[in-house]
């Protein structure tokens, strides 16, 4: 017999966690963010003046961040129209079926707020935690490696320094520019929409964008991100990133014992600084004769170099989750500061993903 279509009529008391299916990943992911959320609330007090009236909480708006990741929402304007009937998003932020949904301004106010008290950072750093408390991590063996993420920025917008159009353009929303002839660099020129940016390129015959550089250090055991940092691109950014990641392990207490990396990292400067550090260099060696190896026969013929070396290409799993499910291949923003911001929202994001599935049951 066929069914008749009837009309949406009535009402219905189902709650958005009722529609959640119970061996969903997003609630696994949800426990966790809000244990260490939690842990946070006296840093969120601080934040906020005693009297007043109540702003939108700042777990909802940095859960809110996460989901943007997670399921790579384009917008925080379309993430705040997709509250409006998407009841796991509103189960992740516990959001009733009634509860009004926020402005997407909201996100520009409270940023400011995010940055000042460095909350992003020690929310992934509580998870980094969370993740080595259970043994997820390794505490001694890691690689590093770094990526560009091009900015909110065009190449026409990179000007030399201190000149001014003297003809209007022929197009104010895209204007024509040519820069036939013309020799521009990082030391003469800057962009207009994002003076912190620089003009890079990932290697020999590919265009060259206005980026950031940005850099992870994965722990061995199961890649999971133990530290990330944003730094402007340059021809020492990847160095001069990896030995800063690696100062705050040693100030944080934990003994890294070897770090591999990709044959970029294969220079005097770099291996000297880290074996200073008492750390073993597990670097891939150059294959270009045009440049000397530092890495000799008595580091390679030890079998964890074999170790490292295998499992450092796994790095490359981290950034290509970035930038196709966390939509971190451009960055949202403009200026170190807030690309840095959305770096530890989506290295945190990863880390929670992989912790999901790695917890047991």
């Amino acid at each position: 017999m066929r069914g008749e279509l009837d009309e949406q009529v009535g009402f219905s008391l189902v709650q958005p966690a009722q529609r959640v299916p119970k061996d969903h990943p997003i609630r696994r992911i949800k426990a966790i963010a809000d244990e260490q959320l939690k842990k946070l609330s006296p840093v969120f007090d601080e934040m906020y003046a005693g009297a007043g009236r109540p702003s939108i909480p700042p777990e909802r708006l940095l859960k809110a961040c996460l989901l943007i990741v997670l399921f790579s929402v384009r917008s925080e304007r379309q993430l705040c129209e997709r509250l409006e009937y998407d009841l796991m998003f509103r189960f992740f932020l516990d959001m009733g079926m009634d509860d009004k949904v926020f402005d997407a301004s909201s996100f520009a106010k409270n940023k400011e707020r995010l940055l000042e008290a460095n909350v992003a950072r020690k929310f992934f750093e509580a998870v980094v935690r969370q993740a080595a408390a259970h043994g997820l991590m390794s505490r001694e063996h890691f690689t590093v490696d770094g990526t560009l993420i091009e900015a909110w920025a065009g190449v026409k917008s990179f000007k030399r320094r201190g000149k001014k159009d003297t003809k209007p353009p022929d197009d104010p929303g895209n204007p024509t520019v040519n820069f036939h002839g013309e020799k521009r660099s990082n030391e003469t020129h800057e962009s207009t929409t994002d003076p912190e940016a620089k003009m890079a390129t990932k290697g020999n015959g590919q265009a060259a964008k206005l980026s950031y550089a940005a850099h992870v250090l994965m722990e061995n055991r199961n890649g999971l991100c133990a530290d990330v940092t944003v730094t402007a691109a340059g021809g020492s950014a990847e160095w001069d990133g990896a030995l800063e990641m690696l100062e705050r392990q040693q100030v944080a207490g934990i003994r890294v014992r070897t770090l591999g990396a990709d044959a970029g990292y294969d220079v005097h400067r770099f291996v000297r600084a880290v074996r200073d550090k008492g750390i073993a260099t597990h670097i891939a060696s150059t294959r270009d004769t045009r440049r000397r190896s530092w890495m000799d026969g008595r580091t390679k013929r030890h079998p964890s170099y074999a170790i490292s070396q295998r499992v450092r290409k796994r790095v490359e799993e981290v950034f290509g989750w970035w930038k196709t499910v966390g939509g971190f291949r451009k960055t949202r923003y403009r200026g170190k500061a807030r690309t840095g911001l959305w770096a530890y929202i989506t290295a945190a994001a990863y880390n929670l993903t992989r912790m999901a599935k790695l917890l047991p049951a």
